[in-house]
């Protein structure tokens, strides 16, 4: 099978001819029909010291199974989270980590909706949202921001706003169902709102903050890091909540069950429409890290083997 690989921190990414895995006990293997990309893995490339195995989000057909597995067997569709090398045409995936495809969906839908919905899904539960409240969506075009700006209405916000890198993003965000679209680094963000939700992190934290009505929350699930001063919080009496969705699925999976229901059925009563910005060939797999490294995805993008 033709799997990408990387020999060096930030060295090129290239295929490579390697043998089909045998699932082990809990596993499944899994026929790759489309596999996410997403900001994690890419910055893996050029930050972690040493290589390490492409994973992430896959979805296929189950060809082989484990010992062990119970829930799964070969022949169904699935969809789910791989930790080892997931940038390939045949990937294992535990059992626990993998949830069925319905039969309305393709491979593509599977991996464009459902861990970016959960983290999306999660970080709004997260804030707490009221009707008639008001929302700022930050990577408003992203995987997951995308669905945020969608959720966010659905569950009753009065207005949204998105936050975007490059005002070239407004027309596709605003299609989403926005109400308005502000860029990073413009002097201020409109009218204050009730809730934020930040994917970015770093050097965006102060003006997310400052974008909040007094009393509101800043809902923070990036991994870019970033400092809040206390002395913002108080004066403002608003407040920062962290959310991590490893955490949510690895000690409550009956929530992440029916967050994953949820979306779902959004999917399926067109609520929710996801958008994909493009589907690479595995050869692609450098290109479409370049498109998320330059942050010029309007949606979704992934590799189908």
């Amino acid at each position: 099978m033709r799997r990408v690989r990387y020999d060096s921190p930030g060295g090129p990414l290239f295929l490579e001819e390697a043998p089909v895995p045998e699932p082990g006990p809990g596993e499944l293997l899994v026929r790759c029909e489309a596999v996410g990309v997403t900001l994690p893995v890419v910055r893996k490339v050029t930050e972690a010291a040493e290589p390490v195995p492409l994973g992430g989000e896959i979805a296929g057909e189950v060809v082989a199974v484990g010992t062990d597995v119970t829930r799964f067997r070969t022949g169904d569709r699935v969809t789910g989270l791989c930790f080892t090398h997931g940038y390939a045409d045949y990937a294992p995936l535990n059992s626990d980590m993998a949830s069925p495809v319905p039969d309305y969906a393709s491979a593509v839908d599977a991996v464009t909706l459902v861990r970016s919905g959960l983290v999306a899904l999660g970080a709004l539960a997260a804030a707490q949202p009221e009707p008639g409240e008001t929302a700022l969506v930050t990577a408003a075009a992203s995987g997951v921001g995308q669905l945020a700006v969608q959720l966010a209405r659905a569950r009753g916000a009065a207005r949204v706003v998105g936050a975007v890198s490059d005002p070239a993003k407004a027309d596709f965000v605003r299609s989403l169902g926005a109400d308005a679209v502000v860029v990073y680094g413009d002097d201020g963000w409109g009218e204050p709102v009730d809730y934020v939700l930040d994917a970015v992190g770093g050097d965006l934290l102060a003006p997310a903050l400052a974008a909040l009505t007094p009393g509101g929350r800043l809902v923070a699930y990036s991994s870019g890091g970033g400092t809040i001063r206390a002395y913002d919080l108080l004066v403002g009496a608003k407040s920062v909540i962290g959310f991590q969705m490893a955490r949510i699925a690895r000690t409550r999976p009956e929530l992440c069950e029916r967050w994953r229901q949820e979306l779902w059925r959004m999917f399926a009563d067109g609520t929710l429409k996801p958008a994909v910005h493009g589907v690479f060939a595995l050869e692609e797999a450098a290109e479409a890290h370049e498109v998320i490294e330059s942050r010029s995805n309007l949606g979704k993008v992934l590799l189908r083997p």
